[in-house]
């Protein structure tokens, strides 16, 4: 993938954010789009073969469209200035958490986990920590994995949730309202190992997907 002229790209529309510019730039997209679905494709199959949950899906189902919903946002700027991408048992619309690869200048990153889960969810998640803090400890003792979870500026309650006392040992993470491990992505990584590195970090992620995941599927 030429990730210059992929950046080249999404600068300049960051700084011509409208339809006009975007008509007459869109064969440029096009050509893009196309490499990107290409890099999502590549991407399935390399963590699919850890991650069976990932391994059947279609590259239409885990790609962001760029077009924006400007209908609830003050920033009413028609296209997002990144090309995204999740991986996640039953897509991107998914309830699971998942892998998310973002890419925007200077912006990168990737994600593993859930966002903003849905009530009923997120309080199994919440549950799952509480009962199984030991294991969920183990995964958080590993290198850099405090440092990943607190990489993304994450909602919490002001006070513990109803149903814990303020001296559980969980206390902290059970105010959170997202569970995200994330990572930036510097500029080194846009080479000719990529697939093969964001491969390696999902994996070294997974275990924290896979009890994320756990809490959810107990509470169907």
């Amino acid at each position: 993938m030429n990730f210059k002229a992929f950046f080249d790209f999404l600068n300049d529309l960051s700084s011509n954010n409208n339809k006009i510019w975007f008509d007459e730039n869109r064969s440029k997209y096009e050509i893009l789009k196309v490499e990107f679905q290409s890099l999502v494709g590549k991407l399935i199959s390399s963590i699919g073969e850890f991650d069976s949950e990932i391994r059947t899906l279609e590259v239409k189902n885990c790609v962001f469209r760029i077009n924006k919903d400007v209908r609830f946002s003050k920033d009413k700027a028609p296209y997002k200035t990144n090309f995204g991408t999740y991986f996640a048992k039953g897509g991107k619309k998914s309830i699971y958490g998942g892998y998310y690869l973002h890419l925007e200048p200077n912006k990168s990153f990737l994600a593993t986990g859930v966002w903003m889960p849905l009530p009923e969810n997120l309080k199994s998640i919440r549950q799952e920590i509480d009962y199984n803090f030991d294991n969920f400890q183990k995964i958080m003792a590993k290198p850099n994995f405090l440092k990943y979870f607190n990489n993304l500026p994450l909602e919490k309650t002001k006070n513990v949730p109803k149903g814990y006392e303020n001296s559980n040992p969980a206390a902290e993470y059970l105010k959170n309202k997202s569970f995200i491990l994330s990572i930036n992505l510097e500029d080194s990584v846009f080479d000719e190992n990529f697939i093969k590195n964001i491969t390696k970090k999902c994996l070294e992620f997974k275990p924290f997907l896979d009890f994320i995941n756990h809490a959810i599927e107990n509470e169907k």
